[in-house]
């Protein structure tokens, strides 16, 4: 069974201060968690407090970004290196925000990717399509492509230590998630993806999460879909309450997360 995990995606929010507080709350919330891995992804600035509030702790830190370079003259950059020695676990790479925001591109991305793992970084990979490009049908043919250029050059063996997540950009920050069905639909389909591109035991074993309006009240509906392995969670992160209450909701099918 595929652990599941639910990663709370803090954005560009809160200063040390703020990250150190939510930090103690959710460690000291979450202190003995069964059945599910809880990742925090905090600002850069706020890593190093973050770092040190739940070092020992069951709930692991990551980054929501990097560069595909190890150093140089890459001004405001933060590279995969800088990210080992903060001792991260993960980092988010191809966020939506990220593609349409800042305007990356399937190539960056996948230089993202391979940078953080040949560091030992494990990166989450994000996909998903836009609404127009939904009401156009064109939901699998966007993921699959994003899926397919952010793997491509990586061998099975890279795959397996990749993390997926579903985030249609359509849900992301506007209160309307995916329906339970149609999140499942998606994961499915890059599942059987996965499968094509290195193996059947590689898409069995792989996690796909679901990000997009994940709050308290929804995410054990979407999570106990057999192909939703847990949830990137934005907004609903940021307060430590909610953030538990997701996290012990998206426990392993059959029962919620033990303290």
């Amino acid at each position: 069974m595929r652990t599941p995990l639910v990663v709370g995606n803090w954005k560009m929010h809160g200063g040390i201060a703020e990250a150190r507080e939510l930090a103690l709350a959710v460690r000291d919330g979450l202190k003995r968690p069964r059945g599910v891995e809880v990742v925090v992804c905090p600002p850069f600035t706020a890593l190093p407090a973050v770092a040190e509030v739940l070092a020992g702790s069951p709930i692991g830190w990551g980054a929501q970004n990097a560069h595909w370079e190890d150093k140089g003259a890459f001004t405001g950059e933060i590279s995969p290196v800088m990210l080992v020695e903060l001792r991260c676990r993960l980092v988010i790479l191809g966020h939506s925000e990220r593609r349409h925001l800042f305007r990356e591109t399937d190539e960056e991305i996948n230089r993202k990717v391979a940078a953080a793992l040949r560091h030992g970084l494990t990166p989450l990979l994000c996909v998903g399509e836009t609404a127009e490009e939904r009401r156009q049908g064109l939901t699998f043919t966007v993921v699959e492509g994003q899926l397919r250029a952010g793997l491509a050059g990586l061998g099975s063996p890279q795959m397996e230590r990749c993390l997926l997540a579903y985030e249609p950009v359509w849900a992301i920050g506007t209160g309307v998630n995916a329906t339970p069905a149609q999140a499942a639909e998606v994961h499915g389909y890059l599942r059987g993806l996965v499968s094509e591109l290195a193996s059947k035991e590689v898409a069995q074993s792989l996690r796909i999460l679901y990000g997009g309006s994940v709050k308290a009240d929804n995410a054990a509906a979407l999570t106990q879909e057999p192909d939703i392995d847990g949830a990137l969670v934005g907004g609903a992160s940021l307060q430590a309450p909610g953030f538990i209450t997701i996290a012990r909701k998206s426990a392993a099918k059959g029962g919620p997360a033990k303290e």
